[in-house]
Order: C-alpha cells, then sequence, then structure tokens
C-alpha cells in the first residue's frame, strides 16, 4: 500500500482510533474527525487522499458530507461506513461518487484490501495525469567523459537528500531538464509525481493560479476549484524551469512556500501543508539578476542549498560523436532511414564547431540532417550549419557594430535587439526581460525586423 493522507470520519471515538491505529501501520498518515464540522476544517487545512466516512454523524448527514466533499474536490476518493442492515444509503452514495462501502462490523482485512484498492486507484488518476507520451523520452544523461561522470555523482549524492532544495545552473540546451529527471528519478519520491512548469511561459497574472491553485469563486472565471501545481506535486518534486524569469512579486510568496512547505490557494481561507522537494533550474547568472534587482537575494540562498553546474557541450567534446550518433539511430527509428554513419570530413568540422546550442542544437542538426540525407552516410552538406560555419539554431555572440551616426533608429533597434538575442542564446523571455519590453512585443519587433 502507497503512503497516504487518510481522514476517518468516525464519530465513535475508539473505532476511530483503532481505524486509525490499523491504517498508520500500512505506512499512512491518518487525521481523526469526530463530526461533519470537524472533517471539513482538516480537509481545509490538509491535502486528504482518501476519506473513511462514517454515514451516522451528530451535526450532518454523512450523505451530504459526501456530496460537500465532492463538490471541493472531485479527486477525492471517499468509502462510506455503515451500521445500517438497509445497503441502499451506501449505494445511493456511490451514485453520488463514492468509491465504495463497507458494512458494520467488517474485519480489519477487508478495512487494509478496501484502502489498498482505492489507493492504487488514486495513484493510477494521478498517473495519468502527469505522465509524459514521449516515445523517445530523454531521461538519460548520455556521455563518458570526465564532466559527465561526475555530474552523474554528484546528483547520485544530492538525490539521496530527502528535501534538499536544488538549484541547476548551465547554458541553455545543455540539459537541465534531464538532470532534474535524474535528480527524482534517483530519489525515494521517484514513485511520486515530477511536476514541472517553465517560469518563463506562463505569464505573471497567471503563475500565482498555476502554482497555488484557487478556490471556487475566487474570482470572476473560477468556477470549479482548481489544484495547483504544488499540491499536485505533494511527496513529490516540483521543477521550475527558468527561475529567472519569476517576476519580482512572485518570489516572496515562493520562497514563503520553500521555508514553511505550505501554501494558500487564491482566495482560500487556511494554509495547505505539503511535502516536497523543489528543483530550479536557470541559464542565466542569479548573482547577476539579484545585483539588478530582478531576483531576491534570500530566495537565491535559499534555492542554492545544493548546486549542480553543467558542463557545456565544448568542453566535453568526446561525447559529441556518441550523442550524434544515438540521436542517428532515434531519427532512423522515427523516420524510416538506414544511415549508418558520418562522414570523417563532416566528423571533423563536427568537433571543432562550439556548439553554442549545445545538446539541443546537436540534437536538432541531427535531425535535420536526418531527414535531408538520402544516401547512408550524413555528409557536411547535410549540415547546412556546420557548411557554413554559423549556427541557425543560436544567434552568434558576434554582432556588427553600428555602421555611422546616420543610421535610422530603426537600424539601431534592429541591431540591438539582434545583439541582446545573440548573447542570451535566443532566449526570448530574457531579451525581453533585459530590453525591459514584453514578450509579445519584442516577437512583434522580431516579425517586423525579419530576425528568425
Amino acid at each position: 500500500m502507497s503512503k497516504a493522507n487518510i481522514l476517518v470520519v468516525e464519530d465513535n471515538e475508539d473505532l476511530g482510533q483503532t481505524l486509525g491505529d490499523v491504517l498508520r501501520k500500512e505506512g499512512n498518515k491518518v487525521s481523526l474527525a469526530l463530526t461533519g464540522e470537524h472533517a471539513l476544517t482538516v480537509l481545509e487545512k490538509e491535502i486528504i487522499n482518501l476519506v473513511l466516512l462514517d454515514i451516522n454523524l451528530p451535526d450532518i448527514n454523512g450523505i451530504e458530507l459526501l456530496q460537500q466533499i465532492k463538490e471541493k474536490d472531485p479527486d477525492i476518493l471517499v468509502i462510506m461506513i455503515t451500521a445500517l442492515t438497509d445497503p441502499k444509503p451506501a449505494v445511493n452514495a456511490m451514485k453520488m461518487g463514492a468509491y465504495d462501502y463497507l458494512m458494520k462490523p467488517f474485519e480489519l482485512d477487508e478495512l487494509k484490501l478496501n484502502v489498498a484498492k482505492a489507493l492504487e486507484t488514486h495513484d493510477l488518476k494521478r498517473e495519468v495525469k502527469l505522465k509524459s507520451k514521449e516515445e523517445y523520452p530523454d531521461n538519460e544523461l548520455f556521455g563518458e567523459t570526465k564532466p559527465i561522470r561526475e555530474l552523474k555523482k554528484l546528483i547520485q549524492i544530492v538525490a539521496s537528500t530527502p528535501k534538499t532544495s536544488v538549484l541547476i545552473q548551465g547554458e541553455s540546451g545543455t540539459g537541465k531538464e534531464l538532470v532534474a529527471n535524474a535528480v527524482h528519478n534517483w530519489s525515494r519520491r521517484r514513485d511520486k509525481p515530477l511536476v514541472k512548469i517553465n517560469c518563463g511561459a506562463i505569464p505573471e497574472s497567471l503563475l500565482e493560479s498555476e502554482l497555488f491553485g484557487h478556490e471556487k469563486g475566487a474570482f470572476t472565471d473560477a468556477k470549479i476549484l482548481k489544484k495547483g501545481l504544488f499540491e499536485m506535486a505533494n511527496n513529490g518534486t516540483i521543477f521550475l524551469d527558468e527561475i529567472s524569469s519569476m517576476q519580482m512579486s512572485m518570489q516572496p510568496k515562493f520562497l514563503r512556500v520553500i521555508e514553511t512547505q505550505s501554501f494558500r490557494r487564491i482566495g482560500g481561507t487556511s494554509n495547505i501543508q505539503i511535502d516536497v522537494r523543489i528543483i530550479a533550474a536557470t541559464n542565466r547568472n542569479l548573482e547577476d539578476c539579484i545585483e539588478r534587482q530582478i531576483f531576491r537575494e534570500d530566495l537565491y540562498y535559499r534555492l542554492k542549498v545544493m548546486v549542480i553546474d553543467i558542463p557545456p557541450l565544448r568542453d566535453r567534446q568526446a561525447d559529441i560523436m556518441p550523442l550524434a550518433m544515438l540521436f542517428i539511430e532515434r531519427n532512423n527509428k522515427e523516420i524510416g532511414k538506414e544511415i549508418k554513419g558520418i562522414s570523417p570530413e563532416t566528423q571533423e568540422r563536427m568537433l571543432n564547431y562550439k556548439w553554442p546550442g549545445n545538446v539541443r542544437e546537436l540534437k536538432n542538426v541531427i535531425e535535420r540532417a536526418v531527414i535531408l540525407c538520402s544516401e547512408d552516410t550524413l555528409l557536411l552538406d547535410h549540415l547546412p550549419e556546420l557548411r557554413d560555419g554559423v549556427s541557425k539554431l543560436a544567434p552568434s555572440n558576434e554582432f556588427p557594430s553600428l555602421a555611422n551616426d546616420d543610421d535610422s533608429l530603426e537600424a539601431m533597434e534592429k541591431q540591438h535587439i539582434f545583439k541582446v538575442l545573440g548573447k542570451n542564446n535566443g532566449n526570448k523571455s530574457q531579451t525581453a526581460r533585459i530590453l525591459e519590453i514584453s514578450r509579445s512585443t519584442l516577437r512583434e519587433k522580431m516579425k517586423n525586423y525579419g530576425i528568425a
């Protein structure tokens, strides 16, 4: 039976304590409520996976309480308990959404079996919601060079800690998400959710709702209760990519979650306790962000309890060709090609190329080359980025200076946008922040100026 948070709602305190003791021995956390009102208070403050609910309660009918529970959170599983000889109320409860029912008196083994089945259903539902459907999930850190071996050792050390916050640093395309996957998969939380969010891809107005969720009626469009990502990640891991893009107004709220392991839904009145490991990633120097007053120093030190620095691809040259062959093999299967290798001239050019977009750029270059190739060997002509010596996937860091004082304002703006994009490896969120414009404005200007 998996560890779960269970609420026993039973007005007979002796029976409630007995049920709680049995379920705790199975590894669960159990709360006991003697009344319906007390049960609703517990549900406000804690994340509950399963409720054992007596139909006869002193202050509210169990059927009415079931309805309130399901209106509040349809995902909570409820097993009804009844001493009535007539099973109709329990059957009606199942029609209203209860998972199952137990007739008093019942054997404790019967209770444990029903609870185990209910929790298995709960875990399967959550897994379906969170599971990735990639055919080739890049869940391994590929490479045998010294930097990558040292990286794997560090990940295993970090993964063995129960709750330590992790900050992953590395250039764009180095595989920060793969490292986050590895920390989670090598930890004791591996069978719990790994929830991911890109802080730079969600507007500030929606980020708080995404992270913390909201109560029904919290604002105009809040027609139902919505669970936030922190709640979905309970007992597991939450990965926040591009943490440097988080707005200053959100950072103190996020800091409080790290410090207290609790949060409050938008429109909520009670704090909800959670148990999550927080992994953050950035391709920017956060100390520079602190100096520019766009990132909180206290949040930075809370995140960098353990720091994992990912080496760029140019610093592990011996991994380039094995990675290229891995990507060729995967694309052969996907596209239906039979490419067996890479010409010596192309290999030499690949090894001398700086790969500003790192492993992501290599992966994209190989995919394009496999599509273009009609033979069994990749040639330099199939890799125009390397043939021409300029990456089309990551802007160059070399930029022409402004020609003269007679250049138009538009020409100067175009060159400046291109320069800032290049310095940030094409990252639009970072570029927009540095230029102090919105992402949509940046996209419009790039479109107008023909910047790919």
